[in-house]
């Protein structure tokens, strides 16, 4: 049975879809069953994996308001092992359509059921805000994935996202774990950089992947070509950090027996 991870931060900007993705990509190359669920009404994480959003008929939005079937809409992607459930702009209205249907809390929980038994790990790319839908992601998630820029406001709404946890674990999903924090879009060059760094690894501990997501043009311009970067240039840095983050996880849950020492170095 998969192991559900939610890429969540209400911080926009801060690397959640393209860890999602890449992360997905990655595991997936590590020959991992993985499936995407994008459920951002942005879409990114559908037009990022290279599926065009303007040809997606039904979405998650159908899923979560309408009861479609999960497994009549996932699409395959040119990664083998790796699969997505799309999103759509309509996803933005879906909050309010879901206010009345009872557990509203627990739709995409449900929606997921139906098929994460085909995979080895499920990834949800959340949108930038605590809203329902943010809500579902963590009530149906096993673990929650913290992106964290390196910027002066790294550490700025983390409180609130933390209160949030929180409060899930105690009235929805007492089995919500933090998969850890992930420190990205970091500039060794800069001092800002690696006090950031240093300020959460401060504040967080062992909860801080050892892996780091390094700034990188590759890795910047693969969402324009609709390719993780792991398809646009393997042997990129931003590919090379996200195969070291998904052998980290795997690590994390004893799939792989790949010692420390043995990891790709970048």
């Amino acid at each position: 049975m998969a192991k559900v991870i939610a890429v969540a931060n209400q911080k926009g900007g801060v690397g959640k879809t393209t860890t999602a993705i890449n992360l997905a990509a990655s595991l997936a190359v590590l020959e991992k069953k993985v499936l995407i669920v994008d459920a951002d009404p942005q879409a990114n994480a559908t037009s990022g994996t290279g599926f065009d959003i303007r040809a997606i008929k039904t979405s998650i939005y159908e899923c979560l308001v309408d009861d479609q079937d999960p497994k009549n809409i996932i699409l395959n992607s040119d990664i083998e092992g790796l699969d997505l459930i799309p999103s759509h702009i309509d996803l933005v209205g879906a909050e309010i359509e879901m206010l009345n249907k009872p557990n509203r809390e627990y739709v995409l929980k449900h929606v997921i059921e139906k098929v994460k038994n085909a995979y080895d790990y499920v990834l949800i790319d959340c949108s930038p805000s605590l809203g329902l839908i943010t809500v579902n992601a963590l009530t149906a998630a096993d673990s929650i994935m913290i992106p964290v820029q390196c910027e002066y406001f790294a550490l700025e709404g983390l409180g609130k996202l933390l209160n949030t946890i929180k409060i899930i674990q105690s009235r929805l999903n007492k089995e919500l774990e933090i998969e850890g924090f992930l420190l990205t879009m970091y500039d060794p060059r800069l001092r800002l950089s690696n006090q950031v760094v240093d300020e959460v690894k401060k504040h967080f501990q062992d909860m801080v992947f050892e892996t780091i997501i390094q700034r990188n043009i590759k890795l910047s311009e693969s969402p324009s070509y609709g390719k993780p970067v792991v398809l646009y240039d393997a042997a990129s840095k931003g590919s090379v950090n996200y195969l070291n983050l998904a052998r980290e996880v795997l690590q994390k849950h004893d799939e792989t027996k790949i010692a420390n020492a043995e990891k790709i170095v970048e």
